[in-house]
């Protein structure tokens, strides 16, 4: 009894064993990876670059009533051109040395020397060609007088050559009927070969000078450096501002011609209406 009594438990036991497996439990599905979100730089991070201030300058709208001449004897073909806040102006670059003398800028190296360059510094001293940035305005002229437009000894200029941007004042007054000059440091900063005799260049090379910007100590570099970044960030600024605002401009106008177009729709469906009511009246009349 005992045995029999043990194999009926143990058939019982089989068939009240559930016949199917339970459900695996439910899983999510795996979420998507989402992609970092992109890194912005504000508007004024880093310093200006040479490209964007090329494109600010790619048009001219001339403020000079007549062009420049690169060098003696050569055709008059440089406009100075204006922007808010700029004038600006594309030629080459030949090498000032005039000021005080030193190794590399005197009468031995430099045949065109002068010791006394238009400006001074703060203090009354000459300024030093081989170590101050600067340029050299065309004397005030028929051609164009620089002091209409706010510029003059000490404003500040951003010169623009092959990505590079330099900041420099202006040092120096040359002949009136030719532009495309700046001294020995600003050559040397920009990678320009700045031999007063053999160096500079012949082309490429852009002069952005920034209006009524003017540093009193025109031998403080850092302070034409800080100025010149801070009037090259609001010209940025400006432009494309108003490039924003054309661009609305543009959007307006075409919702407007395209809320015309959706008015003529309608007519046109108002009078296609019209005509079917009439064709419908004149049926009934038959």
């Amino acid at each position: 009894m005992r045995a029999k009594s043990l194999t009926l438990v143990a058939a019982s036991s089989v068939l009240l064993a559930p016949t199917t497996l339970p459900a695996p439990a439910p899983t999510e599905p795996p979420r998507p990876r989402q992609a970092p979100a992109p890194v912005t730089r504000g508007a004024d991070a880093g310093p200006v670059r040479a490209a964007d201030l090329l494109a600010m300058v790619r048009h001219c709208r001339p403020v000079s009533r007549g062009r420049y001449r690169l060098d003696a004897g050569t055709p008059a073909t440089v406009p100075v051109c204006g922007l808010r806040g700029a004038v600006f102006w594309k030629a080459d670059m030949d090498i000032d040395c005039d000021g005080r003398p030193t190794a590399r800028c005197n009468h031995r190296t430099d045949p065109h020397f002068s010791p006394g360059a238009a400006y001074t510094q703060s203090n009354g001293h000459r300024l030093n060609a081989e170590r101050l940035p600067y340029i050299v305005l065309p004397a005030a002229s028929r051609i164009w007088d620089h002091r209409a437009h706010g510029v003059g000894g000490g404003s500040v200029a951003a010169v623009v050559y092959r990505g590079r941007v330099q900041y420099a004042v202006v040092g120096d007054i040359g002949p009136r009927g030719i532009i495309g000059e700046a001294s020995y440091a600003t050559a040397r900063r920009l990678g320009i070969p700045a031999d007063p005799s053999t160096g500079g260049v012949g082309s490429g090379v852009t002069y952005i000078v920034f209006k009524h910007s003017r540093i009193d100590a025109i031998e403080d570099h850092a302070a034409a450096v800080a100025t010149g970044e801070r009037l090259a960030r609001r010209l940025l600024d400006g432009r494309t501002a108003q490039e924003s605002g054309e661009t609305a401009r543009e959007s307006g106008e075409t919702a407007r011609e395209s809320e015309g177009t959706a008015q003529g729709s309608g007519a046109a469906a108002r009078e296609s209406d019209g005509t079917a009511q009439g064709s419908g009246e004149t049926a009934r009349e038959r």
